[in-house]
């Protein structure tokens, strides 16, 4: 199952490798809203950022993977 309508707040973020990404807060439209505490540092920590549902390959238990690794899927989040 892809696409957003079985994604649910706190559900693991994860790239095509396994790897975090991050947390779901919500969803807001077409876009994922991973937590805070997921932000990063420097410039990128305290405020959420969004994943793009056309990431997402498919939702297994309570993860959802993205068709991106995990390095590559950070580079595509869009921040708040």
């Amino acid at each position: 199952m892809s696409g957003v309508s079985g994604i649910k707040e706190h559900m693991e973020v994860i790239g095509a490798d396994g790897t975090h990404v991050g947390t779901v807060d919500r969803v807001d439209g077409n876009r994922i809203k991973l937590t805070k505490k997921d932000s990063g540092e420097g410039h990128h920590r305290g405020h959420h950022h969004f994943i793009d549902s056309g990431l997402v390959a498919e939702i297994e238990g309570d993860k959802v993977r993205l068709s991106a690794n995990a390095d590559v899927a950070v580079t595509m989040e869009e921040e708040k």
